[in-house]
């Protein structure tokens, strides 16, 4: 007994898959989303200019928080915790600022780093004043570069797709891997 593949038969199974992969892939939007959300540990180091980056920064369960390393006019480099208390406080002061065209978030990046306050709502924002207020400060392009300016991380680089995002989107590649631009195509006949 001999089976025929038919061309019918292939092209459903391809659709078939296409549109598992399709699904597959619009369930991932939520799950960023509310990894987005997460409390955040973060480490924040103050630069030889004053300004603050953020050098390490990782969900967690727990109530965000922050170690904060300052370096003295000696030299001396001391850490201290900062709570979610005054993470919180210090982001609505900044975002207040914000809001009335005070802040530092508002205007282009100046070299990297910025103030503490601004650096505490660049990093962690969404996390200690809620959903609505970090997807209004996502829309707005001056944060989001302020934002890339003051995290160097490696967490927020991979969550924020790198700084490569849009040379390594240049070329897009099709369903089975191949590169669109050569993509190929043969005819062959089934049948016996």
């Amino acid at each position: 007994m001999k089976h025929f593949t038919t061309a019918n038969t292939i092209m459903t199974g391809t659709i078939g898959l296409a549109v598992l992969s399709a699904l597959s892939g619009c369930q991932s939007a939520p799950e960023e989303q509310a990894a987005e959300a997460q409390n955040k540990f973060i480490v924040v180091e103050q630069q030889p200019n004053g300004k603050y980056v953020v050098i390490e920064e990782m969900p967690t369960t727990g109530p965000s928080r922050a170690i904060i390393k300052e370096t003295d006019e000696n030299g001396t480099v001391t850490e201290r915790i900062m709570s979610e208390a005054e993470m919180k406080e210090l982001a609505d002061q900044e975002y207040k600022k914000m809001q009335e065209g005070k802040s530092e978030l508002n205007a282009e990046p100046k070299g990297e780093g910025m103030g503490l306050a601004g650096t505490i709502l660049a990093a962690a924002g969404g996390a200690l004043l809620g959903n609505m207020i970090g997807n209004a400060l996502m829309n707005n392009s001056n944060f989001r570069k302020n934002q890339d300016a003051s995290n160097r991380s490696a967490y927020h680089r991979s969550s924020a797709g790198g700084s490569n995002s849009a040379a390594s989107n240049s070329q897009k590649k099709s369903f089975f891997g191949n590169s669109a631009s050569r993509s190929t195509s043969s005819s062959s006949s089934f049948g016996g």
